[in-house]
């Protein structure tokens, strides 16, 4: 079945008769196509039970017909209108009368939509989706696994990289530097987000931004980043050593690994979110750092660096076979240090399965 199939089926079980997607995550979903689209909310997408069409530009229509491809289902229109007035146009000669729509559609758009429906005498209903595609996308398919697989592997050879770069003096946006230069000119085509590199007690803030604070002997260096692949990204953390490691960093260390490997070893088909986070925080507080743990355990992985199934104490997901999705426990000392690590990968039917090939020991550097 066709990730196209899949959405009229869902459409069919919902008693849609259109369904508008603006979202480039959605777009880059259902079309199947790779590194065509950018930030910019640029394209729009109707589907119907018997046809689907995509409104974009000439910026990027040359692009969309030649990677579809001639036997593609999708018709293709760079016509030099309004999304909303197309769209409104396609509906009524359609006569679509319950049309979804994306959570993520603005006011602005939704209002002039609805104007542009009125200026035309039409009308419909129009529900909201409340994130029902990317519940589709959340069981991946083998192509896209193998894609983040890929991507993985360049992460992975950067830590090597970046382990023997990393000296003493060497500030945080040096580093940064080098790491994503080399995840760039070594198979990632773009980045997954923008890396974290947090040094001493800038590690103890889980998303700090580098600065130019200079490594010292002694500093534990979280490490958060991923290079992208055809539009999926990798997600992985380290935290190195630059010398030799405290009683307490090795503790800490300890702890955290500890608490990622029990959560990979009973992740299984079926397990909660919420229950596979609650793993980590019993680990931790058992060792007298509960209090120092505070974000979710993890997060599905794909077209998006956050995703579904959402891993954490306020989850309601499940996670099914064939989803990707990350387990990252850390614990953060204010003013000391912060210890993170993060594997990403799929659930099989026997239970997790990491992309991650790095090693879990603490690796010292400098």
């Amino acid at each position: 079945m066709t990730r196209l199939d899949k959405v009229r089926s869902w459409m069919g079980k919902r008693g849609y008769e259109a369904v508008v997607v603006r979202a480039n995550s959605d777009l880059r979903w259902i079309l199947g196509v790779a590194r065509v689209m950018d930030d910019e909310v640029a394209h729009t997408a109707l589907i119907t039970a018997d046809a689907a069409w995509l409104h974009t530009d000439s910026r990027y229509y040359g692009a969309f017909v030649e990677r579809l491809g001639e036997e593609s289902p999708w018709t293709v229109d760079a016509e030099p209108t309004g999304h909303a007035a197309w769209l409104a146009k396609r509906l009524v000669d359609a006569q679509a009368r319950v049309v979804a729509v994306e959570d993520t559609l603005t006011l602005g758009f939704f209002e002039s939509l609805k104007h542009e429906l009125n200026v035309r005498s039409g009308a419909a209903l129009m529900p909201r989706l409340h994130g029902d595609l990317s519940l589709l996308r959340l069981v991946k398919d083998e192509d896209e696994i193998l894609e983040m697989k890929r991507a993985q592997a360049v992460t992975d050879a950067a830590f090597t990289y970046i382990s023997d770069f990393i000296e003493v003096g060497m500030s945080e946006l040096e580093i940064r530097a080098e790491l994503e230069g080399y995840m760039l000119s070594h198979g990632g085509d773009a980045l997954s987000f923008d890396s974290i590199i947090a040094s001493g007690p800038n590690g103890a803030n889980p998303h700090a931004r580098p600065s130019a604070r200079r490594v010292r002997e002694g500093d534990m260096i979280v490490m958060d980043y991923g290079a992208a692949l055809n539009d999926y990204h990798s997600d992985m953390t380290r935290t190195v050593c630059v010398g030799t490691p405290s009683d307490l960093q090795r503790k800490v260390y300890d702890i955290v690994r500890k608490a990622h490997e029990e959560c990979a070893r009973v992740a299984h088909p079926g397990i909660g979110g919420k229950k596979l986070h609650m793993v980590a925080v019993r680990v931790i507080e058992e060792a007298g750092y509960g209090s120092f743990f505070n974000h979710g355990l993890g997060h599905g992985v794909g077209v998006e660096i956050h995703e579904r199934p959402h891993v954490g104490i306020k989850s309601t997901d499940t996670i099914p076979v064939g989803a990707v999705f990350t387990i990252e426990p850390g614990i953060y000392l204010p003013g000391e240090f912060g210890v993170r690590l993060e594997d990403f990968g799929v659930m099989r039917e026997g239970g997790y399965e990491p992309f991650t090939a790095s090693t879990h020991d603490l690796v010292c550097v400098g």
